[in-house]
């Protein structure tokens, strides 16, 4: 009855269950506690930086990197790719900026450079001077950072590196997130270390470094129901939702009813699809989730190997198949992301046939599917390589729970539709 599942806490161990089973009855440590202080150490220690700050959330972290710059609203736009989620675009609006699109190369899923060059110069003869560059390792790919480090230098950009997909990936051995001015990561529930929500900000820049610490100290903590429900999320998942998730649907609609009385609550706000702000943001890192956060972050080195040998397994399986596999470098492989023309179809399929819940990161150029993109200011035809992988992409699982039987009858289920889709 438990499916094979990409998301729904997918990080989380024993430890990390009784872990937060435990911290639900232990309030006073929700809100204030030196495991804050501990993961920022974590993070300074493992990127060999001078600045940490921990926030409830990606979001959060780079709405306060975006505050902290000092950019004009109604000049300075925002270059940031296509094929991504509301959760990138969200706080560039909501700090009063606007984004401006990059389509991203197919081949590796990120930004691309042609048209990052194209759209500067549209800008620069629209008279605008886009002030910022969020470059995004999405899957765990890495960008191609000698090229952006070029344009960044030539144009004056300032260098933002999104890595919610990549902590512990490297681009020529170096670690993804030390190339920018500065750089986000993101602990949500199905990124590469998980708290459900949380997030961090890393930089080398003094100067930087003491804006963001000034807007810091403005956010406030969140509500005491609100970290409730992130810590109950991992126990009711795991302990009550997956194991019955097909048996009569009872999982589902216990996850449903869940959130629809806000005893779980959403991965992304209805809010957030309107390009609207939900309460809970911006805020600081409740002590609660840091504890969540510093126990994964024990485990990244061996999340990340296990991640490699699972993409390692598919590589091979699926190399003489007509699908169309994922770069070799030095990813971290937050999802092994394939392509097929039919991608779509596979998808639904295995929902509903195989118990084997696929990801769909992304089925819209900004992600999710019903984001309405008109208020976070995109236009159908802007991004016509982000459209059209986001009709023939598929994420197969690779995280610390999938095992080789599970990622075996993921590939057999793929090669049965590959030969069902012949005919």
């Amino acid at each position: 009855m438990k499916p094979i599942s990409i998301s729904l806490s997918p990080n989380t161990q024993k430890d990390d269950i009784f872990l937060a089973l435990k911290l639900i009855f232990s309030p006073w440590r929700w809100k204030k506690g030196k495991e804050i202080k501990e993961l920022e150490e974590e993070f300074k220690k493992y990127f060999n930086v001078k600045y940490a700050f921990s926030f409830n959330s990606g979001r959060t972290a780079l709405l306060a990197i975006l505050k902290s710059l000092d950019l004009k609203k109604e000049e300075n736009g925002v270059l940031v790719q296509a094929f991504t989620c509301n959760a990138v675009i969200n706080p560039i609006l909501w700090a009063g900026l606007t984004p401006i699109y990059v389509d991203c190369n197919e081949k590796n899923f990120n930004i691309d450079i042609n048209d990052l060059k194209r759209k500067i110069k549209n800008q620069e003869n629209l008279k605008r001077t886009p002030k910022v560059l969020i470059v995004q390792h999405n899957f765990g790919l890495s960008v191609e950072m000698d090229k952006i480090l070029e344009i960044c230098k030539e144009k004056n950009l300032i260098l933002i590196e999104d890595c919610a997909h990549s902590l512990g990936a490297t681009y020529n051995g170096q670690k993804v997130g030390t190339f920018g001015k500065v750089s986000f990561f993101s602990f949500s529930r199905d990124k590469v270390i998980s708290s459900v929500f949380g997030g961090m900000v890393i930089t080398n820049d003094s100067f930087l470094a003491e804006k963001i610490k000034e807007n810091y100290l403005k956010f406030n903590y969140p509500g005491y129901f609100w970290i409730f429900q992130q810590l109950l999320h991992p126990v009711l998942i795991n302990w009550l939702v997956l194991p019955i998730y097909n048996f009569l649907d009872l999982g589902k609609i216990i996850l449903v009813l869940s959130q629809w009385f806000h005893l779980l609550s959403k991965a992304v706000h209805w809010k957030e699809k309107r390009g609207e702000k939900p309460d809970y943001f911006p805020k600081k890192f409740p002590n609660g989730l840091a504890v969540l956060a510093l126990n994964q972050f024990k485990k990244l080195e061996n999340f990340n190997q296990h991640r490699k040998k699972i993409a390692n397994f598919y590589y091979q399986q699926l190399k003489d198949f007509s699908f169309v596999l994922p770069p070799k470098d030095n990813s971290i492989f937050l999802r092994f992301t394939i392509k097929h023309l039919k991608a779509h179809e596979i998808i639904y399929n295995a929902w509903h046939k195989e118990n084997i819940l696929l990801g769909d990161w992304y089925t819209s150029p900004i992600a999710p599917f019903d984001t309405q993109l008109d208020k976070l200011k995109y236009k159908i035809g802007e991004c016509k390589k982000a459209e059209r992988l986001a009709k023939i992409t598929l994420n197969l699982p690779t995280h610390i729970n999938i095992s080789y039987k599970e990622a075996e009858k993921i590939v057999k289920f793929l090669k049965k539709m590959e030969n069902f889709l012949k005919y």
